[in-house]
């Protein structure tokens, strides 16, 4: 299959189920000609989780094994292919919460053992790291930022799976603090889009976040001392006026927001510099992950990019987040360069630079690597 899959066309199944997102895909790539996305399901799990403030990890992985298999059979339908019409399954063998990332091992080891079919486990993240070669066939190496509920992190990616990573949390993920900050002040969940709405109509100076790490070199960030001071700021608007005003909100969302995006952009500008030095032919910077549907962030990471003469990317929402169609392109992507990755585990964290001293700290939304 690896001396083959270098040339010949490939339809690959995708199977990802690490969080609250029970996900199955189906993607055709020619050589020369680019991948094709036929079907990409995802079923969310928002509602089965809303009461809690947070996803959690037994009732997430109950979800998925009531529904793996129903999105699989909707992804060929939608994709209008039997089973036997694909090539090799992909599925995501972590990080993640290690009951859903077992759900989507077990269903593909034995869908890979009833059909003959390869199999080819990928790390959740590389799906990120590679999505925009499935989206605008970016040449290597680029700058990927992965900023989202469970994991922030720069990478410069190499290859398949040759990943260096430049800096990443050390605590809370920026959308895990989005949606803390949004309980903090009785906001409904998920609360990123939520607090960005609040955000338009608040004064982002009115109190005085601070912007951790950025006195400290490096590319690191943390957003838990962020959470705090947020958290203090309600505290003392509560003991002066007695309550929370629509207004008192909207001005602690836009002061998160502002401290978020400061902190962002600065370590862009430093990861982007770093990157430089390699001397990429066409240098890109991309970003994925669902906090980069923020409209505020955005717009400074790509004026982080345009000022140090980059090309900023940011896939479609719907790749952004997590999905199967980039684990199926994961999978050509190894398949295509002639790795051999049956031989895997299900694992709750699963670096991508395997030289890079581990991340520390573990949020609601899984496992950071």
């Amino acid at each position: 299959m690896s001396t083959l899959s270098q040339t010949r066309p490939l339809t690959v199944l995708g199977i990802e189920s690490s969080c609250d997102d029970t996900a199955s895909a189906v993607i055709h790539d020619v050589p020369g000609s680019g991948p094709v996305i036929l079907s990409s399901v995802v079923w969310g799990q928002t509602e089965l989780h809303a009461d809690f403030g947070g996803v959690v990890p037994e009732l997430a992985a109950r979800a998925h094994a009531e529904k793996l298999d129903l999105a699989v059979e909707a992804a060929l339908a939608q994709a209008g292919m039997a089973l036997e019409q694909i090539d090799a399954i992909a599925v995501t063998a972590g990080p993640g919460l290690i009951g859903g990332v077992l759900s989507g091992v077990m269903l593909a080891r034995g869908m890979a053992a009833a059909t003959g079919l390869p199999l080819v486990g990928v790390n959740h993240l590389a799906g990120h790291a590679l999505t925009p070669r499935l989206t605008d066939r970016v040449a290597f190496p680029y700058l990927m930022l992965l900023v989202s509920g469970g994991h922030c992190q720069f990478l410069i990616v190499h290859g398949p799976n040759q990943f260096t990573r430049l800096g990443g949390t050390i605590d809370d993920a920026p959308g895990e603090a989005f949606d803390k900050v949004a309980k903090l002040l009785g906001l409904p969940q998920p609360g990123g889009p939520v607090v960005e709405e609040a955000a338009h109509a608040g004064d982002a100076a009115r109190f005085a976040l601070p912007r951790p790490l950025l006195d400290r070199p490096g590319c690191d960030l943390s957003f838990s001392g962020l959470k705090t001071a947020v958290l203090r700021a309600r505290d003392s608007v509560i003991a002066e006026l007695g309550g929370l005003r629509m207004q008192d909100r909207a001005d602690i969302c836009a002061g998160f927001q502002a401290a978020v995006t400061d902190v962002l952009a600065e370590k862009s500008r430093r990861a982007l510099a770093a990157y430089l030095e390699l001397s990429p032919t066409t240098p890109v910077f991309a970003v994925a992950g669902g906090v980069a549907a923020n409209q505020s962030l955005r717009a400074a990471l790509e004026r982080a990019a345009q000022s140090a003469g980059a090309r900023f990317l940011a896939p479609p929402l719907a790749l952004c987040t997590d999905n199967a169609a980039m684990i199926a392109w994961a999978g050509i992507e190894q398949l295509r360069a002639g790795l051999d990755s049956a031989d895997f585990v299900a694992r709750p964290r699963w670096p991508l630079d395997q030289s890079a001293a581990p991340l520390i700290g573990s949020g609601k939304k899984g496992a950071k690597a």
